[in-house]
């Protein structure tokens, strides 16, 4: 049987080519990625002026950059599998005050999940290329 040769083994930073990670950016060989965050308000309660007075200003930000690339993430959390655990919970607790603790708690999970059904986060990304390192 033939021995396998140990060869290092590669973080993921490693194998993306990721050379430096900041607060607000990821910086690579050719490239700094900048990443701008946005969460927009909840828009079904906005004012049609409002809402057009948002848009216009995000409008102004993005003409000006001439290479940008968005991403949209759904950032709802699921509480399926803790909501499952804590019915088991509750079906096999036989003290009944404790029982309804565990559905109350299950209960507000499932009000978090409700509340956050249409949570959006859009990420702007900015590449900046060329720089140097003293420059970053």
């Amino acid at each position: 049987m033939a021995k396998k040769k140990n060869t290092p083994q590669q973080s993921t930073k490693q194998l993306l080519g990721i050379k430096g990670i900041t607060e607000y950016s990821l910086k690579t060989a050719s490239n700094e990625a900048v990443f701008f965050s946005i969460k927009p308000s909840n828009i079904s309660v906005m004012s049609e002026a409002g809402l057009s007075a948002k848009i216009y200003s995000l409008m102004s930000v993005l003409k000006g950059l001439t290479e940008i690339e968005m991403l949209c993430v759904n950032s709802r959390e699921s509480f399926e599998s803790n909501k499952n655990h804590l019915k088991s919970l509750a079906k096999k607790e036989e003290n009944p005050a404790v029982r309804k603790l565990l559905e109350q708690d299950a209960q507000h999970l499932d009000h978090i999940q409700a509340m956050t059904a249409t949570a959006r986060e859009f990420l702007l990304i900015v590449r900046i290329r060329g720089l140097k390192d003293d420059v970053v």
